[in-house]
């Protein structure tokens, strides 16, 4: 005899079944372990004397392939620049922003590849292009770099409070990740130009295979982005980090966090009392940084806030490396070159694919 179960029973079964189908995803990226390692961390002191690392420079290796194509500002759903808080009569906002893709020689069409999204595109891309050819393919497995694609994305426009920049780059939210998880990364991976060089290329979406780099408004930027979305990513380099408090002062973050980036390390003890996160996170600061002579009262002290960060990242237990180099300024480009590559490898340190 054919029996049937009850039509509620039916449903409770049915509802156990779609639970599993749609777990089956967050099931295969836990798979994934990072493999940590504590090689690299700590502080360092570099300077007053620099030279450019050799695996920063052409060294003849094979090239990858170069992609530019533009995204207007207003086909974008979070940054149209038409936002309350900009003055685009004294700080013009762009109707279009440039973005640069770098695909290393060592990338293997169909891939699921890791990234490094960089800030104020182009920024470092020529560095971070001669790093991917000269250390994607190195023989010493301590000095290598896996085949990441490095996206370099143009900020908005113009700079500071009331700017497009400043509102991208300088706003404690998680809306810069949402714009380049959500807008940007669907661009590229949809752009005709990449496609037909690379008819299967794909993206990894385990976050630690995330990495994003930027300097002064760029670098509090970048560690933002992995703050408030460390789902979406978690390697992290911040050179000359405007730490400080730059963010719009009409901002809705601002109840929150009244100081912006400051309060990272400010009285709010933002890094100290929160959960920690599971990031890895690059700093750095110059000697001769912005406003190193100012008071703590200024909330402008780039030294101080390079300092105090470090600080409260190391106090709390994460993978941090902070580089303190002398003589230099903001965004020293001599810093650049003789620590970038170091950088490279020490962040993605603990990848291996999945």
């Amino acid at each position: 005899m054919r029996h049937s179960l009850p039509a509620h029973l039916l449903v409770v079964l049915s509802l156990f079944i779609l639970i599993d189908l749609t777990a089956q995803p967050a099931r295969a990226v836990e798979t994934y372990n990072e493999v940590t390692s504590s090689e690299g961390d700590g502080e360092f002191t570099v300077g007053p004397d620099y030279n450019v690392d050799k695996d920063l420079t052409d060294l003849g290796n094979p090239k990858g392939k170069s992609f530019e194509f533009t995204m207007p500002l207003a086909d974008s759903k979070i940054f149209r620049g038409d936002d309350k808080t900009l003055t685009p009569d004294k700080k013009p906002v762009r109707t279009e922003r440039k973005i640069f893709v770098y695909v290393p020689a060592a990338y293997k069409d169909g891939t699921a590849a890791p990234f490094l999204i960089i800030h104020d595109g182009p920024g470092q891309l020529k560095f971070v292009r001669n790093a991917l050819d000269n250390l994607t393919i190195s023989k010493d497995v301590n000095r290598r770099l896996p085949a990441f694609i490095a996206i370099a994305v143009e900020n908005g426009g113009n700079d500071g409070k009331k700017s497009e920049r400043g509102l991208e780059y300088d706003t404690m939210s998680d809306r810069l990740a949402r714009f380049i998880s959500e807008e940007v990364l669907p661009a590229v991976l949809a752009n005709a130009e990449i496609q037909a060089a690379y008819p299967h290329f794909a993206l990894t979406k385990n976050p630690w295979g995330h990495a994003v780099i930027g300097c002064s408004s760029g670098g509090a930027a970048a560690l933002s982005m992995g703050w408030f979305r460390p789902d979406l990513f978690r390697r992290i380099i911040a050179y000359s980090g405007t730490f400080v408090a730059q963010q719009d002062d009409d901002a809705p973050e601002q109840a929150q966090f009244p100081h912006g980036a400051w309060d990272y390390h400010s009285e709010l003890k933002l890094i100290e009392k929160s959960e920690k996160k599971p990031l890895r996170i690059f700093t750095h600061v110059s000697e001769n940084d912005l406003r190193n002579k100012d008071p703590e009262s200024t909330y402008h002290n780039w030294v101080m806030a390079g300092h105090r960060t470090s600080a409260a990242l190391t106090a709390k237990g994460y993978h941090h490396r902070f580089v303190f180099s002398k003589a230099t300024g903001h965004c020293d480009g001599k810093v650049f070159g003789q620590t970038l590559a170091d950088t490279l490898i020490w962040i993605w340190r603990g990848w291996h694919g999945e």
